[in-house]
This record gives structure tokens, C-alpha cells and sequence, in this order.
């Protein structure tokens, strides 16, 4: 059976705009890219129960990366569901820690005091990842078909998930807000543009970007 993929938009703190996280379905089992912010928490598990997820049929939760807008709600799924996360190790810390600027460009110390303060990303949040996956790594072994795309540039761990059938989940590399373009904010912004030129010597078909809507990927101009 081929992959079903739902894009679940899900809302961000203090009215900053949404962030998606996709569904993919495959026969009974479900895989989830990224989670959301906890403050969308109550949306998320609405939008899972609606998709006929039950506990023990979420058999892995793919982190692009440690932004608190990613995984947000990936301790507390793994509670409920029984789910495996999985990232890269350069952003564990992230998500083991709660530091979003843990292997990135410090910034100055009142961002570093404010940010936790904003972002929901409190000590429940917090946990190790179940699976540290690594750049060309095989996902058939958890019954997904796709492998994992090393991408750096808004983040040391940033990932993609690249399906078999050219879909890219690309967390937060690439955007759609008003066109398809590489992400505003990035923290090596020549890393990104080297993950960017990597990408575009892929089988991509289509785009799944952390922020807009789904694109394809010929739609992509420029850099």
C-alpha cells in the first residue's frame, strides 16, 4: 500500500504563524515528522485521533531538528503512543537539554533568558531520542520507505526525510510562506547553501517544508 501523507498545520506561541507536522500512514502504521510546539498539543493529538492513530500504531516520531517548534511534543507522544524518536545526534542536545542554541552561533544573553521563558519548552519536555540517525541512513528497518538527507544550515542535525516516491520533508532548509525559497533563518547560512545544492542533485518530486505550503520542487528558483 502507498503512503497517505497529512500535512497538519499547528499553531505557534504569541500568534508567530503555524508549523507543520505531516502524518504518513501506512497501512496500519503511522510516522510522524516533526510535532509542534507544546502549546499545540491539544490540536496535534486531536488531529492524530482523527487519523485513526491508536497507541502502538505510531511506530516512529522523525525530528528534522531540535527547534522547540519540532518536538515540542515528542516526549509527551512517546508516552502516549508508545512511539520511537528519532533525530540526529548534532541536535540531541536540543531536545536532551532544552538549550535551542546548543552547536549554534551563540546570541546574546537576553535572547538565551527569554526563549525558554517563551517557547513552552519546559523540563517535561525533555528527553533523549530513542534513535540517532545519520546522513544516507536506511528507514526500511522501522517499515518506512525512505532514507535520511544530512542537511545542515539552519542547525548542526538538521535532516530530511526522502521517500522513495521523491517526497522531501525538509524541516525548516526550505520555506513557502510567500514562494518557495530557503529558509529566513538559518544559522550557517553557507552550510545551507551547500545542503541546498546537495538537494537539488536529488530525485525530489515534491517539497514538504517545516513552514507553508507543500511545493514542487522544479517550483524552487534562485541560490
Amino acid at each position: 500500500m502507498k503512503e497517505h501523507i497529512q500535512t497538519l498545520p499547528l499553531p505557534m506561541p504569541f500568534h508567530m504563524g503555524l508549523v507543520n507536522s505531516y502524518l504518513i500512514q501506512k497501512d496500519s502504521d503511522f510516522f510522524l515528522i516533526d510535532t509542534g510546539s507544546s502549546y499545540s498539543r491539544r490540536v496535534l493529538v486531536r488531529a492524530l485521533e482523527n487519523a485513526g492513530c491508536k497507541p502502538g500504531q505510531l511506530k516512529l516520531i522523525l525530528l528534522t531538528h531540535g527547534d522547540f517548534d519540532h518536538t515540542g511534543n515528542a516526549a509527551y507522544l512517546r508516552g502516549l503512543y508508545g512511539a520511537k524518536i528519532a533525530m540526529h545526534a548534532a541536535d540531541a542536545e536540543m531536545l536532551e537539554g532544552g538549550d535551542m542554541f546548543e552547536g549554534r552561533k551563540k546570541p546574546n544573553a537576553l535572547i538565551r533568558t527569554l526563549l525558554p521563558m517563551l517557547s513552552g519548552f519546559g523540563k517535561t519536555e525533555r528527553c533523549a531520542p530513542d534513535i540517532l540517525l545519520q546522513d544516507g541512513e536506511h528507514l526500511s528497518a522501522y517499515g518506512l520507505d525512505a532514507r535520511v538527507v544530512g542537511i545542515p544550515g539552519h542547525s548542526q542535525g538538521s535532516i530530511a526525510i526522502l521517500t522513495v516516491d521523491g517526497e522531501l520533508f525538509c524541516g525548516d532548509l526550505l520555506e513557502n510562506l510567500k514562494n518557495p525559497a530557503l529558509g529566513s533563518i538559518m544559522d550557517d547560512a553557507s552550510t545551507a547553501r551547500t545542503s541546498l545544492q546537495k538537494l537539488r542533485g536529488l530525485n525530489i518530486r515534491v517539497v514538504f517544508p517545516g513552514h507553508g505550503r507543500p511545493f514542487q520542487m522544479h517550483e524552487l528558483t534562485g541560490e
